[in-house]
């Protein structure tokens, strides 16, 4: 079975209130992209992962007058996907749903939020995800409520095998300092955002221990909007989300090699997974920001990951076509984990 997460930048810009996709000349939400050209590259993409399901992080919007769903599906049935029925949680007002596109004949997958309805005020622990959770972020002696911005999607799966499994699809809140005006605000912002998603990846790993303590096979993937050393504001806190995700001390972990060789190399190469232009210095960032994390019972499985990287994947780089689509698609890169479910 091959499991993938992708972030598509701005993927709701692409379609109609009615869910139709918009395949004309006018301008996508990606810079200087026609819809027609990221659709058309979206398809392209798609089509060579076969993925049995995309976790897609930036899914389009679902509320009262959009559903991501239809969006998802009609997008799936444009370009014959064999993933073609889609799932989404817990709506956000962002315009940037997560959502499951799946293929229905070798999955099942529902959506199945576990933990506690929280209301205005908040709990412990490990409460439901689109509620709040409280937390002494600064050690101020004064509980922190937190929220997810894009509550963490949470899937019960079971593959035709018969193989039952979890997994969730997380999104959490980047740390760029918008707003901030002088070097002081960018400081203040940066480590409030910071503060808060360490929060949110408490709260996630809280989860995560649940499933681990019961037995559950376990997959998490999404993009975390952070890695190892990814930004000054790390060494302040002691470690990443990533690291909070992936489990510290002597409890169970996740694996993913991607994180693993991040952590341990600090200097030279590493993978990345994501490639943003910055006006500002004339020139590109790339980063590991993606990932697809499994618990240890999966390790079993003969797991074999894969980022679609179209300058440092040897396949991407060797077909013209697939390398410019995914650099046309999207400012993030596909990851899929192939694996004998």
């Amino acid at each position: 079975m091959r499991i993938a997460t992708y972030n598509v930048e701005w993927f709701d810009a692409l379609f109609a209130d009615d869910g139709s996709l918009q395949d004309d000349d006018g301008w996508s939400a990606r810079h200087d992209v026609t819809r027609a050209d990221q659709i058309a590259a979206l398809g392209i993409v798609f089509t060579a992962l076969d993925a049995d399901a995309v976790m897609v992080i930036e899914a389009p919007d679902s509320h009262s007058r959009r559903n991501g769903v239809t969006a998802l599906e009609n997008f799936a049935a444009a370009f014959g996907l064999r993933a073609r029925k889609a799932v989404i949680g817990f709506v956000n007002d962002t315009q940037q749903e997560i959502a499951l596109l799946y293929d229905p004949d070798v999955l099942q997958a529902s959506h199945d939020p576990l933990g506690e309805e929280t209301g205005i005020k908040g709990r412990h622990g490990a409460p439901r995800f689109d509620g709040a959770f409280r937390i002494d972020l600064d050690v101020d002696a004064r509980e922190d409520k937190v929220r997810f911005s894009k509550p963490p999607l949470e899937i019960s799966a079971r593959a035709a095998s018969g193989r039952a499994f979890r997994l969730i699809g997380a999104h959490l809140k980047s740390k760029a300092p918008h707003g901030a005006e002088t070097r002081d605000e960018v400081m203040r912002i940066s480590i409030a955002n910071r503060r808060k998603q360490l929060a949110q990846a408490i709260w996630l790993r809280a989860r995560i221990d649940q499933h681990l303590e019961q037995g559950d096979p376990l997959i998490v993937l999404g993009d975390l909007n952070d890695g190892p050393g990814l930004d000054e504001y790390e060494d302040l806190f002691g470690r990443s989300s990533v690291e909070i995700v992936l489990g510290v001390g002597n409890g169970p972990r996740l694996f993913d090699p991607h994180a693993a060789q991040a952590l341990t190399q600090r200097f030279g190469a590493r993978p990345t997974t994501a490639r943003f232009f910055l006006s500002k210095d004339n020139r590109f960032l790339q980063a590991l920001l993606d990932y697809v994390m499994i618990s240890a019972d999966l390790m079993d499985l003969t797991p074999r990951w894969r980022i679609w990287h179209p300058f440092d994947d040897p396949g991407c780089w060797r077909t013209p076509e697939l390398r410019q689509a995914l650099l046309t698609a999207s400012d993030h890169f596909p990851v899929t984990l192939d694996i004998d479910l």
